[in-house]
């Protein structure tokens, strides 16, 4: 929904509330019949004089005297505020009434009076006993004369007004936070993929120099597959998924690459299972753990088999990566450096509690197990 069509759908929203609101009198207390125009005039102009002050008073209240003063935390000049605009309106609809109509409270009494006369004899006494009193407690009482009930309808406009406003003002918090939390997370993802491509590069321009420093005849061809990897990781990369395809493409060419410079005793068995086509992943995620299968599990002097197996099923992505340790550092795990770190920093931001990460060292076999869940 367009911001255009949302401002709308509130004004709608708005309107139709207030409109329910103003018909509620006429529903649960409609006027008699035998009333006569005068009053029934009367009565009219002051019913819009307060919906019009309630109407006034609700939008002052929630869009300048609760932003600019009660989340201000001027609570007490919000108060006089408020007060001061109660006064007006118990006080100001009889004047309003009054002025436009041309009358009097004396003349509205009579009226009143006169109506009541012309009602049935038996119950006139009657009549006339209830016209007394109220027109007691107008005399005795005119500065609260729509008192409890004007104040009960104020008090529920005022406390829609601030109830709207508080909820208003949490639910734009909350979205401030989400988007400061998406725009840390977007940055920190985009850090930690900046890590690898300097880590990458570094170690796949060591494996071209090695065949440079041999004038080995493979050079260009490696060459042209750098040129491959390195336009993959400037173009693919920069969205937040790309093609399990072209991930898969990326890393045969990487393993191309590292076979070049390798000897025969360097076996390499990658295997892709399932359809992969149609299938999203966020990029580099699986080249850190290929990268340290090379680096821990390849000699020149014996023979080093490397098994590495990308499996996708319905739902879910799995790579599974098993090489026997032949270098001499004592713990592979701790060694690895940024790029594993790098992964699993990578899987709890774009994979929340959907993804699966075993990665042990046993009996000088290195095997990583990687599970993504829901793709």
């Amino acid at each position: 929904m367009s911001l255009q069509q949302k401002r709308i759908l509130n004004i709608s929203i708005h309107i139709t509330v207030w409109i329910c609101f103003f018909l509620l009198p006429y529903i649960f207390s409609p006027q008699p019949k035998d009333v006569s125009e005068n009053i029934s005039r009367h009565l009219l102009v002051l019913y819009i004089t307060i919906n019009v002050l309630l109407l006034i008073f609700y939008y002052l209240n929630t869009q300048l005297f609760i932003p600019k003063l009660l989340f201000k935390k001027k609570r007490l000049l919000y108060l006089l505020v408020v007060a001061c605009c109660f006064f007006i309106f118990i006080n100001a609809p009889r004047k309003i009434t009054h002025t436009i109509n041309g009358t009097t409270q004396e003349m509205i009494d009579k009226q009143i009076q006169e109506t009541y006369r012309q009602r049935n004899n038996s119950v006139e006494n009657t009549f006339k006993t209830k016209i007394d009193k109220k027109k007691n407690y107008i005399r005795n009482d005119k500065a609260l004369r729509y008192f409890p009930g004007s104040f009960v309808v104020f008090l529920l406009v005022l406390t829609v007004g601030i109830c709207s406003q508080v909820i208003g003002q949490w639910k734009k918090s909350e979205s401030i936070k989400e988007k400061m939390l998406h725009e840390k997370t977007a940055t920190e993802l985009s850090f930690l993929k900046s890590q690898i491509r300097p880590h990458f590069f570094f170690n796949t321009l060591n494996n071209i120099y090695s065949l440079a420093v041999t004038q080995n005849e493979k050079t260009p061809d490696a060459i042209l597959k750098l040129s491959t990897i390195m336009r993959y990781m400037l173009n693919e990369t920069q969205t937040e998924k790309t093609l399990l395809e072209n991930e898969v493409n990326f890393i045969k060419n990487y393993i191309d690459l590292n076979l070049m410079r390798l000897t025969d005793k360097v076996k390499v068995n990658f295997e892709v299972k399932g359809l992969i086509e149609n299938k999203q992943i966020a990029p580099l995620l699986f080249i850190p753990f290929v990268e340290n299968a090379f680096k821990y599990g390849v000699s020149t002097k014996e023979n080093s088999d490397i098994d590495i197996q990308i499996i996708a099923e319905d739902n879910k992505i799995i790579l599974k990566v098993k090489n026997k340790i032949v270098c001499s550092d004592s713990n592979i795990i701790e060694q690895t450096g940024i790029g594993i770190n790098n992964v699993r920093r990578r899987l709890d931001l774009l994979y929340p509690n959907s993804h699966v990460l075993s990665v042990i060292e046993e009996n000088k076999i290195f095997k990583v197990y990687l599970e993504i869940n829901s793709i």
